[in-house]
């Protein structure tokens, strides 16, 4: 295997200014004119070095992380190479979910933006099949798919890969992991052998390199270390917070804090309608934008932030890459993200131009492992701050109160206003003091002026616990935590699944394929008991037909789940009964020996 070995660090937005440029690497006019409507100036080392070879021909493995640029690496190779004609796929990149897939094919959209003809489709699970079967019937010559879903076209008959020219792996570790190795396989095994393949994966393990070593013909090896390094002109601080209170405490650090713009992130589409909405019922001007906005509607909410329309933009990761808004001085991780990468890039938004900007973490409790990894690996310390007080919030507002009059002792309307008042004063005898505080009242909540004390949280006893029961503590906070569901009135039924120990199957393999193929969310889970040879998974009573369907056809660790409700007998159902339970993150409680 050759090796190209780069050392350079770089994110989306962060380009090797002094290194080649796209037309250097003989990158032809149509996709250089889509590049310059993204906004890229200068290749990151990952394109730099990726490109060339796979325009040569040659097959790659890329050692890099999310947010390296690896997209573009491989797509506008396979985008200057492909063959546009007909109605069979060219080009196949496989992802591990279908949040990657979506992003994917949107990217080989914008690139192919002057390429006409030329059609992108992303298949995955949880979507219907009905509008993939149409996309496939009408030709794509780019497919972007989730693997258990890529099957599933293939034993229908209804993707043919026979002429294709490109497979990409997209971070083939994680397809690996969620257990879809036997998958990936059978579609490298069932593919034209003179394809030209990339695999990119975050690391190497043995698993990856034997499918590099069995599929791919004399790769070339590139490796991007990952940006790590934070700007030195950027404060970075943290906070912790439980989650019931991330609303409470960010209003305090609004209403306190000077800030010109804020960009503050949340893990799922979803959490950027809510907290938007929550924070504009609080008076803030607050927008979100997510992977399911239109563009046109993205532009425009990014246009009110620059032109000071919008002071606060709630958003996704993926949403807010590539967004450079430079009166952006605070991010704030609401949601703190599992991986470095993701916090580099999230507070890379502040501090543009040489600005000073600001980053608060929340925290809470069961994250500090999470914060501890950060600060390892950007090898920079964050300062933990106290959240301002509900005295520093009510100090805040009375002085913002008095700056609006001064503000509006210096209104051309004045004397207009003033005339109106003392005639109302000399008509109804009523001081003025009294005139001014009712003119108040009309344009504030005095219920609500002053932020009132939360009250004190019940204080549980505390015990000293030994280290042997600590695990059974943790398995009965788990245990209530699933009971959430039904607090909440989402009833879960109890699923029988057909994979167990004697498959290797763990608890994560089964979040991830079927959060991934049904299109659930990690919340939609209660508890997972993995036995001999099946597993009982605890999902949402009313599951969409569809969805059960999908679920039937998902494969883990290469066998098919065969989702199916439970039948057994209820000793058998129980998630209940002693330490035998096991559930994702949850280890075996140990058996407490008798007393003497």
């Amino acid at each position: 295997m050759s090796t190209n070995q780069v050392d350079s660090v770089s994110g989306d937005n962060d380009r090797d200014t002094d290194g080649p440029s796209f037309a250097d690497l003989g990158i032809d006019d149509r996709i250089l004119a889509a590049i310059a409507d993204v906004g890229y100036e200068s290749p990151s080392p990952i394109q730099a070095a990726t490109i060339p070879p796979m325009l040569a021909g040659a097959d790659v493995v890329g050692l890099a992380q999310t947010g390296t640029g690896k997209t573009a690496a491989f797509a506008i190779p396979i985008l200057m190479g492909l063959e546009a004609t007909g109605r069979t796929p060219r080009a196949l990149v496989l992802a591990p979910t279908r949040e990657l897939a979506i992003q994917v094919a949107e990217a080989f959209g914008r690139y192919a933006a002057h390429i006409p003809g030329l059609h992108v489709l992303p298949i995955y699970g949880g979507q219907a099949y009905g509008v993939q079967l149409s996309g496939l019937r009408r030709g794509a010559h780019v497919v972007v798919g989730t693997p258990g879903r890529v099957i599933d076209h293939l034993e229908k008959g209804t993707l043919d890969l026979s002429q294709l020219q490109y497979l990409v792996l997209d971070e083939a570790d994680e397809m690996l992991k969620m257990g879809f190795q036997e998958d990936v396989e059978r579609i490298l095994a069932d593919t034209p052998s003179d394809k030209q393949v990339a695999l990119f994966s975050a690391t190497m393990p043995a698993a990856i390199r034997k499918i590099s070593k069995q599929y791919l013909h004399d790769p070339v090896e590139i490796t991007v270390k990952a940006k790590t390094s934070t700007a030195t002109n950027i404060t970075q601080r943290w906070v912790q917070v439980s989650h019931q209170r991330k609303l409470d405490a960010l209003t305090r650090v609004l209403e306190v804090e000077s800030f010109e713009a804020m960009i503050i992130f949340v893990r799922t589409k979803q959490a950027t309608e809510e907290l938007a909405e929550k924070l504009r019922a609080r008076g803030f001007s607050a927008a979100a934008i997510n992977g399911d906005i239109a563009q046109n509607q993205r532009e425009r909410t990014i246009g009110q932030l620059k032109s000071g329309a919008v002071d606060i933009l709630v958003a996704t990761d993926v949403a807010a890459r590539g967004l450079d808004v430079d009166r952006i001085s605070h991010v704030v991780n609401y949601d703190i993200p599992h991986d470095t990468e993701s916090y580099v890039h999230r507070i890379g938004r502040t501090g543009r131009a040489g600005r000073s900007g600001e980053a608060l973490l929340f925290v809470a409790p069961r994250e500090r492992h999470l914060l501890k990894s950060i600060e390892r690996a950007t090898r920079h310390p964050l300062t933990e701050m106290q959240l301002p007080s509900v005295e520093d919030v009510n100090a805040q507002r009375v002085t913002k109160f008095g700056d609006t009059i001064t503000e509006n002792l210096t209104s051309a309307n004045l004397p207009l206003f003033r005339k109106l008042i003392e005639d109302y004063e000399r008509e109804h005898n009523i001081p003025l003091a009294d005139i001014a505080a009712a003119l108040a009242v009309g344009s504030y909540d005095g219920d609500n002026f002053f932020m009132e004390p939360e009250p004190e949280p019940v204080e549980r006893p505390q015990r000293d616990r030994t280290p042997r029961e600590r695990p059974a503590r943790r398995f009965e906070e788990d245990r209530q935590a699933g009971a959430h569901h039904r607090a909440t009135g989402t009833e879960l039924a109890t699923y029988r699944i057909s994979v167990g120990k004697r498959h290797r199957v763990v608890p994560g393999a089964i979040v991830g394929a079927i959060a991934n193929e049904g299109g659930l969310r990690r919340s939609d889970f209660g508890h997972i008991s993995i036995r001999p040879d099946h597993s009982l998974v605890e999902l949402p009573a009313q599951l969409p037909e569809e969805t059960l369907e999908a679920l039937r056809r998902t494969r883990i660790s290469g066998v098919l789940i065969q989702l199916q409700l439970d039948q057994g007998p209820p000793q058998q159902r129980s998630f209940t009964r002693g330490p035998r339970r096991e559930r994702e993150g949850v280890k075996r409680t140990e058996r407490r020996k008798p007393r003497s």
